[in-house]
């Protein structure tokens, strides 16, 4: 599974967040990897340079092998926050999806 990372033009991701993310995204989603070939990760701040309530934005893409993308965005005051809230969901949505897949 690979994960790819992108930032909005005003997100400060060093490499070290970048890193951490990964290892958070990758230890979480770990046993979809077998259907998951790639991950992309956006994170942006919604309101720019200025300050807000749940501006933090996490969009997480999966894509699924031999099936269409899936997509989950969660935002908070936070970015580990914003993570943390995308990959729960994104796990919900997996076990959907392939849920469907093994009983049909």
């Amino acid at each position: 599974m690979t994960i790819q990372f992108n930032t909005g033009s005003n997100v400060q991701g060093s490499e070290t967040m970048q890193d951490r993310f990964k290892d958070i995204i990758a230890n979480k989603l770990d046993r979809f990897a077998d259907q998951i070939t790639r991950v992309e990760v956006h994170l942006t701040n919604v309101n720019g340079k200025k300050e807000g309530q749940d501006d933090k934005r996490c969009m997480l893409e999966a894509r699924l092998e031999g099936l269409q993308p899936v997509a989950v965005t969660s935002n908070s005051d936070t970015y580990d926050g914003a993570v943390s809230g995308a990959i729960d969901k994104m796990k919900t949505s997996l076990d959907t999806v392939i849920g469907k897949l093994r009983t049909h």
